[in-house]
């Protein structure tokens, strides 16, 4: 398991004993995305037969979240440095109208907003500008060797994991409080580079907790590979195949049966239907989940959960 500096309050929060990682990810060689020394790698489109490739893939929730301030350019590149291809991040829009990669629709968890800004409670990122959002510090709440991290823009959060030739899960949070943040956000990576054929077959999947919103973008590029985060019901699951290529739940929520169905429908492109679960953190449920049969694991320790299900 990978240790960063000051890690014993984190590994006190997630329940399991920091040990050294041994060896490097199945990444490491070609880098991340590759495993031939070329950018080709694996499809992301639904129906990629991963289990035959070696187990789930493994997505990097925030970034390696469990080792660095979640959503920052540091969680990425650790990711990266660990040998993981895929990060998630989430997606919200500031008052001015930049897109802003943070989870929260508050900024009080994850920056000194409120020693910065007093009296401007509840200090949601709609009401804050990205002049003022860009000198908030990120990283200093998880630990005093990350202070000075910021939150990236979206624009500058595609250019570094363009940078470390990385995948991206991306999400669309809260977009009820955005209108039009599905065009916004396709705008964004149009603009830079994202929506060429290689990227779009290969690095991106848009995703939301929000059906319309991955109606929506489903409708303007019908290309993409979506993803609906929840787990329908088994009768609903015919409705979202018609827009969306996967379904991605909570782990706790689903079983082998559930997983089984998902499969056996064909989604928006044609293919079989894939499920990506979500958070996974320890071996067991690692090696649980993928045992239901489910093609990725979304974890903020992926260094763990690669350990147990030998997954890329």
């Amino acid at each position: 398991m990978y240790v960063r500096p000051a890690a014993a309050a984190a590994a006190a929060f997630l329940g399991f004993t920091l040990t050294l990682l041994g060896g490097t990810a199945s990444y490491a060689a070609a880098g991340p995305g590759s495993t031939t020394g070329t950018d080709t790698g694996i499809g992301a489109g639904a129906g990629a037969g991963r289990a035959a490739l070696g187990g789930p893939v493994v997505y990097a929730h925030r970034g390696a979240s469990a080792y660095a301030p979640e959503n920052t350019l540091d969680a990425i590149d650790l990711a990266m440095q660990m040998g993981f291809a895929w990060v998630e991040n989430d997606v919200q829009r500031t008052k001015d109208g930049v897109l802003v990669v943070i989870h929260d629709d508050t900024l009080a968890r994850t920056t000194d907003v409120e020693q910065r800004f007093p009296g401007r409670a509840p200090w949601k990122v709609k009401d804050f500008t990205w002049a003022e959002i860009s000198v908030l510090d990120a990283g200093s709440w998880f630990g005093g060797e990350y202070a000075g991290a910021s939150v990236p823009s979206l624009r500058q959060y595609l250019d570094r994991v363009q940078r470390n030739r990385q995948r991206l899960l991306l999400e669309i949070k809260k977009p009820e409080l955005y209108p039009g943040i599905e065009e916004q956000t396709l705008q964004v990576l149009d603009e830079a580079g994202w929506l060429d054929a290689r990227h779009v077959a290969q690095r991106l999947v848009v995703q939301s907790f929000s059906a319309d919103s991955v109606r929506i973008v489903h409708g303007l590029r019908p290309d993409l590979v979506t993803a609906f985060l929840g787990t329908p019901t088994v009768a609903d699951l015919p409705r979202y195949a018609e827009f969306t290529d996967r379904i991605n739940p909570w782990h706790t929520t689903i079983s082998a049966d559930w997983v089984s169905a998902v499969h056996g429908l064909r989604g928006a492109h044609g293919k079989a239907m894939e499920v990506d679960t979500w958070i996974v953190d320890d071996a067991a449920t690692a090696r649980k989940v993928q045992a239901m049969g489910v093609d990725g694991i979304i974890t903020n320790a992926p260094d763990v959960v690669q350990d147990a299900v030998g997954g890329f």
